[in-house]
């Protein structure tokens, strides 16, 4: 059995068990978002990003969920159990990352951010910014640690990287346009890299196997493999081997679904030439990666 789910398959997991059980309770009443918010006096849409696990909501939330659906105090002390788990999900990260240090392959899906592995930094300033981290000394020693992972694509027998965006990565830019542009042309640059193949998920693929969750396989030297999953409301790391050939033959259907590597690559070149061009150094940036794509 797979350490992180209980015997009724739910996961064990405090952030991802608290949105599990308003999904199923919201279901089992057969309410939809809209006849929750009436009735509790909120804006529907804060429960639908709940139950997604793209926020825990407040206590008070938490209260009138739990005394709306009448399960004495579970749903709240769920609540205090996800509120609390932000220790470990460091943890677990921490060790994921020891991981990917040594492993001699990567696959990732990225559902809705640019991959750390990719992002530039300012790109990661924005991304920390919009997680809630203020202005200072701690996002900037953030931002630093994620550049410093870029050092794993280039150095000798670096792990060859496969990256699979959703184009909903692509379209939802940052509100700066140039930092944005330099972002994608940072990512069309990349994509020349001997050891990396970034695939594009066009939103005509339709629905897919991995909505809303990013996923990373690790390949080990010893052959086994390990999985990170991540979510708005925390990351799990896999590995059990059952529940990893289940999430790789999800990958594997995804991967089918996406453009082969070069449409990949001109699809995320016209979302770049759509943005106006901002001052001459960054239009000078696009026309080197240009020229890289081209070279054999």
């Amino acid at each position: 059995m797979d350490l992180h789910h209980g015997v009724n398959g739910r996961s064990q997991e405090p952030r991802i068990r608290f949105a599990e059980e308003l999904r199923s309770l919201r279901d089992q009443r057969g309410d939809s978002l809209r006849d929750l918010g009436r009735a509790l006096g909120w804006d529907w849409s804060l429960f639908g990003k709940m139950e997604k696990g793209a926020t825990l909501g407040s206590e008070d939330v938490a209260k009138a969920l739990d005394q709306h659906y009448g399960t004495s105090g579970v749903l709240l002390t769920l609540w205090d159990l996800a509120v609390a788990d932000t220790p470990q999900f460091k943890a677990r990260y921490r060790r994921y990352m020891k991981l990917e240090a040594q492993a001699m392959s990567i696959h990732q899906y990225s559902p809705c951010v640019v991959p750390g592995l990719f992002q530039t930094r300012e790109y990661a300033h924005r991304m920390f910014a919009a997680g809630g981290m203020a202005p200072g000394r701690g996002r900037d020693q953030q931002v630093e640690a994620r550049l410093s992972r870029h050092r794993l694509l280039t150095r000798d027998e670096a792990p060859k990287y496969r990256a699979i965006l959703d184009e909903s990565v692509l379209r939802r830019g940052l509100r700066d346009q140039g930092a944005w542009r330099e972002q994608l042309a940072h990512l069309v640059e990349v994509a020349t890299w001997w050891n990396v193949t970034v695939l594009v998920l066009p939103f005509s693929a339709g629905e897919h196997e991995m909505p809303n969750t990013d996923r990373a396989f690790l390949r080990m030297p010893d052959g086994m493999t390990v999985a990170w999953v991540e979510t708005g409301y925390g990351g799990e790391l896999v590995e059990d081997a059952e529940r990893i050939e289940e999430l790789l033959q999800r990958y594997d259907q995804l991967r089918d679904h996406a453009l082969p590597p070069h449409q990949s690559v001109e699809f995320v070149q016209r979302v770049l030439e759509e943005i106006p061009c901002p001052p001459p150094w960054r239009c000078e940036r696009y026309t080197l990666a240009q020229v890289q794509l081209q070279q054999p």
